[in-house]
């Protein structure tokens, strides 16, 4: 018998997996205080940009002497920054187990040239972190946004490490506890769990990171746009608002609304609460149907922002396209937007669930995926 169509949609459909929702109630009114039309360089830019290294501190828990920097180019751009600022000390291992990872490992064996151990896994899986020698310089993904896995904890990392650990946190950032005693450097963008806008990294770095940059030299030339040292001492103006280009007031402001909305709602622990709830709701729904399941196969490594699933109903002979059937349904209807696969991950939906989306609306997801996949099935036939 053929599902009716459900008659509630989600309040707000927005589940790409970046740029993500904007926080609940989001209005362009927020944003009226931007310094617009000011320069960065002037006393009321250098106060937003040192609020939002300092609120991103507060809201993270960083410990007080990490740097942190507002850095160009996105998520990407902070992790350039870290591998050709510091990789070539040292042997290197790269951990990739999405595409993200893939490219980093990339940049290092075929563009930098490192000497680098390079360890993979699967879409689905993580790399055996007990296998990984941290006396090397250790590069990964905290949250593989592209396969729905993340590293459960940072128990494997040693204290006494030799090496450092170069984390790109984009999805995990304000959504997973971080354990930044085991990180030297991390970074992420605005536009995952906050909901910010775009084209802004954050680079942070561990005392050793620094003690990195300012004691070891890389043998290839750094654009002006990766400098993070002067004269064998770090810039240190980078990581109190002097920003090495000019950044988008408006994003900051944008930000700033961000990280005191994660304030008044009660900081880390709820902005995580709420991203377990969520994906605890399509977790549930696919232990409850079995025509679905998490592309992530250890629930120890499950994602709670990211989640990837994957149809294994026999009939579908065409993966897909059937995955591009249903997201296109729930695009159509207006239930759901952006939700198809990553373009380089196995045919399936990811759904972001992070803590700017609202678990009723995910719940409402839920009747419409069941809808649409029947729809979908029905018209394969």
């Amino acid at each position: 018998m053929a599902m009716t169509k459900p008659a509630s949609r989600p309040t707000n459909p927005r589940f790409s997996s970046g740029p993500c929702a904007k926080i609940p109630h989001f209005s362009l009114d927020m944003l009226a205080d931007a310094a617009l039309g000011r320069s960065h360089r002037a006393a009321v830019g250098k106060d937003k940009l040192k609020a939002a290294i300092e609120g991103t501190r507060e809201i993270l828990g960083i410990p007080a002497d990490y740097k942190i920097g507002i850095v160009p180019a996105s998520d990407t751009g902070a992790v350039e920054m870290a591998l050709w600022s510091m990789l070539g000390a040292r042997k290197a291992e790269m951990l990739a187990w999405e595409s993200f990872g893939s490219g980093w490992v990339t940049d290092v064996v075929k563009q930098l040239k490192i000497d680098a151990e390079v360890k993979t896994a699967d879409y689905g899986q993580i790399v055996d972190l007990a296998t990984v020698d941290f006396d090397n310089d250790v590069v990964f993904t905290w949250n593989g946004t592209t396969s729905g896995v993340r590293v459960p904890n940072g128990d494997a990392i040693p204290a006494n490490r030799a090496g450092l650990t170069i984390c790109d946190a984009t999805s995990a950032a304000f959504a997973q506890d971080l354990p930044w005693d085991k990180l030297d450097v991390t970074t992420f963008s605005w536009q995952k769990v906050m909901g910010g806008e775009a084209a802004h990294g954050m680079l942070i770095l561990s005392p050793r990171a620094v003690e990195r940059l300012e004691s070891y030299t890389p043998a290839w030339p750094l654009p002006k746009i990766f400098r993070l040292t002067k004269g064998g001492k770090l810039i240190d103006g980078i990581f109190t608002g002097a920003t090495i280009n000019t950044p988008s007031m408006l994003a900051v402001e944008d930000y700033l609304v961000a990280l005191d909305w994660a304030r008044k709602i009660g900081g880390l622990p709820e902005l995580m609460k709420r991203a377990d709830t969520n994906a605890k709701v399509l977790w549930d729904f696919c232990d409850r149907n079995d025509w679905i399941a998490n592309l992530a196969e250890d629930p120890a490594t499950r994602s709670n922002t990211s989640v990837c699933l994957k149809f294994t109903d026999d009939r579908i002979t065409d993966p897909a396209g059937f995955a591009k059937a249903v997201a296109k349904k729930l695009e159509t209807y207006d239930a759901a937007y952006d939700v198809g696969a990553y373009r380089d991950a196995p045919a399936g939906l990811r759904i972001w669930c992070g803590a700017t989306i609202e678990s009723a609306d995910v719940e409402k997801l839920t009747l419409w995926l069941k809808w649409a996949f029947q729809e979908a099935l029905a018209a394969q036939a």
